[in-house]
């Protein structure tokens, strides 16, 4: 679509893990794994989203130990504040330094009922505050048997960003539900028809220059053996990292994939 470059992202969602002391051990350990292993930060971006309860710790270990990892949170609210108990403000998070929010999680839309209205206008609220949201879409097997591969992510999509301006930074993550912690994988060639549909949601609701520029992740049992192969196909951009993100070597390992045989 294009000759911008597009700085692969790995972002490793930590899900309801780690305390705040376990966090800091894995931080640390991510960092001296890359270290040892002369990997080049600036070929790839990292992002780490811990639990809400975790962000003040690590935040103030990567700032002192200037470890050069994005910060995100896992959700946000779409207040920005008020009697809202249990909610987080973007405004909070912003203040943390954090820079990534994951909205849409097809946990947060299965277990905790949240609609597309419900993340535009969380999308919404992340921009308000500076925050780069991770718009998560994705089909379950159901949908994708009765409406194909590309129907439910891309409505998924367009009404995420209705009301988003042309200039927003935003990423966006195809993880297909079938395949998060199931073991199963969409194929390369299936995850770049879907990630092509979704850019091309991007063109139309923001213009070509956004599609251009925005990146879009694949998540969905992805592992140190598999992310080679969907780093090939010209709109994986990165990569939303589950379970293996957990694993300081795996994950080190996936941040590390243009060292692997054959890319």
């Amino acid at each position: 679509m294009g000759s911008v470059t597009r700085k692969p992202l790995i972002a490793g969602n930590w899900k309801m893990n780690l305390d705040h002391l376990q966090a800091v051990a894995f931080v640390q350990k991510l960092h001296w794994t890359l270290k040892d292993a002369a990997h080049e930060t600036d070929s790839v971006e990292v992002a780490v989203f811990p639990p809400f309860t975790d962000l003040r710790t690590v935040q103030t270990l990567m700032d002192a130990d200037k470890i050069p990892f994005a910060l995100g949170a896992q959700d946000v609210s779409a207040k920005d504040s008020g009697a809202y108990t249990g909610e987080v403000s973007g405004a909070f998070l912003k203040k943390l330094d954090v820079h990534y929010v994951i909205i849409g999680h097809s946990e947060r839309r299965e277990y905790h009922a949240e609609s597309d209205e419900i993340v535009a206008g969380k999308v919404q609220a992340a921009l308000r505050h500076g925050l780069v949201p991770v718009i998560c879409v994705g089909e379950t097997l159901e949908q994708r048997e009765e409406s194909g591969p590309t129907a439910v992510s891309v409505a998924q999509l367009r009404a995420a960003l209705e009301g988003v301006a042309s200039d927003a930074d935003i990423v966006v993550a195809y993880e297909p539900v079938w395949a998060i912690g199931t073991g199963q994988v969409a194929s390369p060639e299936q995850a770049q028809e879907v990630c092509a549909a979704l850019r091309s949601v991007v063109a139309d609701s923001l213009g070509d220059a956004a599609a251009e520029r925005t990146r879009i992740l694949y998540g969905g049992s992805v592992k140190s053996g598999n992310i080679a192969s969907f780093m090939r196909e010209p709109d994986v951009d990165g990569a939303l990292v589950g379970g293996a993100s957990l694993l300081a070597d795996e994950f080190a390992a996936i941040i590390r994939y243009q060292k692997h045989v054959g890319v």
